[in-house]
């Protein structure tokens, strides 16, 4: 079976409702597959000398590396795409103060690579499934994704609460995408890569959100450390962890860690609340009380 391909991302008409109903949908033409194929290009070194996964899940033909941002600047036109962003903070928003980047990651699915185990992704965290959604990711082609090569397979309705069902109900479809293309897909959906039975090697990246207050899966600040992120632009920093998320998490000294973005300090600094209206409402209640007794 083939994905129902939705219109280019600037005339879709609701990919948001298409993923929370079904768990997946497909931007066609989401980035020009020029900035595609430059990106690979930029890329194509690091997929030659990566040596090749270890491990069942992570795919012995297969090469995985993260840090895109730190590889090419291109990588930033996936990361911000305006349509997928807005998407992303509006399926995680009801759970979190902000979305950070989860990661990047570049893969290489060579031939005689075996098919994936079906997965979630949001099961790398243990907290309550069901009822929260922790992540969303979006697969982007290099090459073109399909059947014989190993595209992603997906079980579309998976998601949400049929998560904790123990299998799921519908048949995975194989995703055909090109280079330009996007899947974008819940935390929640069962997914994994198919077997590549063809002679050629399957490119791409996948990138993913992730709820703000989470452990990301791939360490964004040695990743991107102060020297690096500072070229960023402030909302991609902002994106990759330069940002406090309310209360007062992954702070720097108590203040906000985008602070060694710019001359860093140079003596000691005091913290500063960033709390959320409710807390502030509260701690103000408090303060104002514990004064008026005075």
């Amino acid at each position: 079976m083939m994905a129902t391909r939705l219109p280019s991302a600037e005339t879709v008409p609701d990919p948001t409702r298409q993923l929370l109903e079904h768990g997946y949908c497909v931007l066609s033409g989401a980035l020009p597959a020029e900035t595609i194929g430059g990106l690979d290009h930029d890329l194509a070194q690091a997929f030659a000398v990566t040596p090749f996964c270890q491990g069942g899940f992570y795919g012995e033909r297969t090469k995985r590396f993260g840090r895109l941002l730190a590889r090419s600047p291109r990588a930033a036109e996936l990361v911000m795409h305006p349509v997928i962003l807005a998407i992303a903070e509006h399926i995680l928003a009801p759970w979190c103060d902000c979305i950070q980047l989860n990661l990047t990651q570049a893969i290489a699915l060579h031939p005689r690579a075996l098919t994936q185990l079906p997965h979630r992704d949001q099961d790398m965290w243990r907290g309550p499934t069901g009822s929260i959604e922790y992540l969303v990711n979006v697969m982007w082609p290099f090459t073109p994704y399909r059947e014989m090569n190993g595209t992603t397979l997906v079980w579309p309705d998976s998601h949400g609460a049929k998560a904790i069902e123990p299998s799921p109900d519908t048949a995975p479809i194989a995703i055909e995408l090109d280079p330009g293309d996007a899947l974008v897909f819940l935390g929640s959906t069962l997914h994994g890569a198919g077997g590549n039975r063809s002679f050629t090697t399957r490119r791409g990246a996948i990138v993913s959100y992730c709820l703000g207050w989470l452990k990301p899966y791939e360490n964004q600040w040695l990743a991107y450390p102060p020297e690096t992120a500072r070229h960023f632009a402030p909302e991609l920093a902002a994106l990759v962890g330069y940002r406090q998320h309310r209360p007062n998490l992954g702070n720097y000294e108590g203040q906000c860690p985008s602070i060694l973005l710019h001359d860093a300090p140079t003596g000691p600094i005091g913290a500063v609340d960033a709390l959320r209206p409710d807390q502030q409402a509260l701690i103000a209640a408090h303060v104002d009380g514990q004064r008026e007794r005075e």
